[in-house]
């Protein structure tokens, strides 16, 4: 295996590992989305929060390694927030009511 191909190789992995933590995240705001019905829990929205920051913190490292693009980074974590946002005013409108 080349050293081009040991490259490859690591950035995939760090991307694959990357997308499969978002995935967990993005589960977790699934499920307060679907139960929205229920009120609203200050502890599940601080897991959330802790979760993205962390996960933000992994981005960083990988971006700061080299093992993928700032560009790449910067779209897992920004859907995340995207959907965190909705999320939230998800639950704004349904506490207004």
């Amino acid at each position: 295996m080349s050293s081009s191909d040991v490259l490859i190789h690591l950035h995939q992995k760090a991307l694959n590992l990357l997308q499969e933590d978002a995935f967990k995240i993005e589960k977790l705001i699934e499920v307060q989305m679907e139960n929205l019905a229920t009120r609203k829990c200050p502890l599940y929205e601080e897991v959330l929060d802790t979760q993205i920051y962390g996960f933000s913190r992994e981005i960083d490292f990988a971006i700061r390694a080299g093992l993928v693009a700032e560009a790449t980074g910067k779209d897992i974590i920004n859907k995340l927030e995207r959907n965190l946002a909705t999320l939230y005013e998800a639950l704004e409108m349904n506490n207004g009511m």
